[in-house]
């Protein structure tokens, strides 16, 4: 499914640790099935209360017979995954199913933050880096994905009725969003959008990699590489004179190669910032609330209880498994 769906991840998911590959599959999966169920079930209404009846199902640890959906809930029990990310991404998917338009880049982030944004933080937090800090950057590289496909697919989206170009800059350039979509050709007004919003992606991969370099050393690679063939694919359409709405760029599998050896070569030598810019304003509340599922689990494990009490009940659960070791231990019991 990933090979045939988006072959930027598929690519880039070899370089992932067996630790971490399944899980990214599994979530991969599940995205993929359910934005086409959206997108091609007919009927997005009942689509998107069905997508959430099994996602209560997943969290309630009785997963439909779907493989998406039982794969998926090993991924939540096993990461502990906060179900913010997955809710916020079926409202990005229904604001798809709407049809739903973006005034400015600020709205356009947050349409991005919910369908791209989330799947950086899900595969940030899979891989056990569970910082503020961290989150927003990974959220922030999703939504440079997010930038980087709307630029590239702009004619196809157009075909398809679908128009996420911010509309106050369409109308600052002269261009009637209405009449364009009508009959969508590339000018250098639309080059000049397109160019516009690659370098608003640019500036967040930029910022992201910081936050790649404080993931995992063994995860490092595969991000970077993500990053840098989705980055790639804002420059080949650059070399194709910004036109997307005539042609798809594509970036060639040799080019790919170079970009993952390279990744991995590069992967090591990152270096993360002491000092980083504050999260993008769209995605500060799926990290707050990642924050706040953590809290919530933790109060959970040590319930209104002061830091000496919650010492003190570590220390009673050290005694109390030292005593069961030394039971396992006296005569005619097996050790």
């Amino acid at each position: 499914m990933m090979q045939g769906g988006s072959k930027t991840f598929f690519a880039a998911s070899r370089l992932l640790p067996l630790r971490v590959r399944a899980a990214a599959i599994a979530l991969y999966a599940f995205c993929r099935v359910a934005d086409d169920l959206v997108d091609e079930g007919g009927a997005p209404e009942a689509s998107l209360q069905m997508l959430k009846q099994r996602l209560d199902a997943i969290y309630a640890g009785t997963p439909s017979d779907c493989v998406e959906d039982q794969a998926l809930a090993i991924v939540v029990q096993q990461y502990q995954l906060p179900r913010i990310l997955l809710d916020a991404l079926l409202e990005g998917f229904a604001w798809d199913a709407a049809g739903r338009r973006y005034e400015s880049l600020q709205d356009l982030h947050t349409y991005c933050a919910r369908v791209a944004g989330t799947v950086g933080a899900m595969m940030c937090w899979i891989m056990g880096a569970h910082q503020e800090r961290t989150l927003a950057r990974a959220c922030e590289l999703g939504v440079a994905m997010q930038l980087t496909n709307i630029a590239r697919d702009v004619g196809e989206d157009a075909r398809n009725g679908r128009l996420y170009l911010p509309t106050d800059w369409l109308m600052d350039a002269g261009v009637d969003p209405a009449r364009w979509l009508a009959q969508p050709t590339c000018s250098e007004a639309i080059r000049g959008l397109t160019e516009r919003l690659l370098q608003e992606a640019d500036g967040l991969y930029s910022q992201a990699q910081a936050g790649i370099a404080e993931l995992p050393p063994d995860c490092r690679g595969a991000i970077l590489a993500a990053s840098m063939i989705y980055g790639e694919i804002g420059q080949q359409l650059r070399r194709d004179g910004l036109d997307s709405v005539s042609q798809r760029t594509v970036v060639g599998t040799r080019r790919k190669l170079m970009l993952l050896a390279s990744a991995w070569a590069q992967a090591g030598w990152i270096t993360t910032r002491g000092a980083q810019p504050a999260p993008l304003q769209a995605v500060r509340f799926l990290i707050e609330g990642c924050v706040a599922d953590e809290r919530a689990r933790a109060q959970a494990f040590f319930p209104n209880r002061a830091m000496p009490q919650r010492v003190e009940w570590v220390l009673g659960l050290l005694e109390r498994l030292e005593n069961a070791k030394r039971d396992r231990k006296a005569p005619g019991l097996p050790a």
